[in-house]
């Protein structure tokens, strides 16, 4: 999901390592409705902390680069924006309760890059596509993931948005009364800022 140095003046190619810092990371899950009465429900914003990650880079081999990301799915919290107060807490109970993440049975989330492929690239900044594994629900699936990527002096930063389905990770999406359903895909966004690590000597 992150990539690289694109810095041409780098006289000695090596892995770069990078942490990934949650505080100024920011990964939101959009979740709307369907249904025959999709509209007297209310979409759902969910934050999900980045608990750790990292990433490594070598700077003239894109295409090796890797990022391990790894969220507590108890740690997600429904924003309550666009919906009634009130329903918030029953809203967080269910996503997290055995009908959803079932978060005591599955508590971690993780995504794990396999593939980098480079899209297009100007200066300090490319497109690319990584392929990865997303673990969720104690299922694992291929995920592609299409990013923008800056890199600076000192750290990266990665923005996009993707999507996934719940029933593709066993999930089924929850129904009130078999008429306002959520929907089974989930729009991701997020944006991840990585740290350079000093390196040992």
């Amino acid at each position: 999901m992150l990539v690289l140095s694109l810095s041409a003046t780098t006289a000695v190619a090596a892995p770069h390592r990078y942490a990934v810092d949650p505080a100024a990371s920011q990964v939101v899950i959009h979740v709307g409705k369907a249904g025959l009465f999709r509209i007297a429900g209310h979409t759902h914003e969910v934050v999900a902390p980045i608990q750790q990650g990292a990433v490594v880079v070598d700077p003239d081999h894109f295409d090796s680069a890797s990022v391990a990301l790894a969220f507590q799915a108890a740690a997600l919290r429904v924003t309550g924006r666009g919906e009634p107060a009130g329903d918030v807490p029953k809203v967080q109970q269910a996503m997290v309760g055995p009908e959803c993440l079932d978060a005591s049975r599955f508590p971690s989330i993780r995504f794990t890059s396999r593939a980098v492929t480079v899209k297009a690239r100007s200066g300090d900044a490319a497109d690319v596509e990584v392929r990865g594994e997303l673990t969720l629900h104690g299922v694992s699936r291929e995920v592609p993931v299409t990013v923008h990527v800056v890199v600076g002096k000192d750290g990266i930063r990665a923005t996009g948005t993707t999507t996934v389905r719940q029933t593709a990770f066993a999930i089924k999406p929850i129904s009130v009364a078999g008429v306002v359903n959520v929907k089974d895909e989930l729009e991701i966004t997020w944006r991840v800022v990585a740290r350079a690590v000093p390196a040992q000597r």
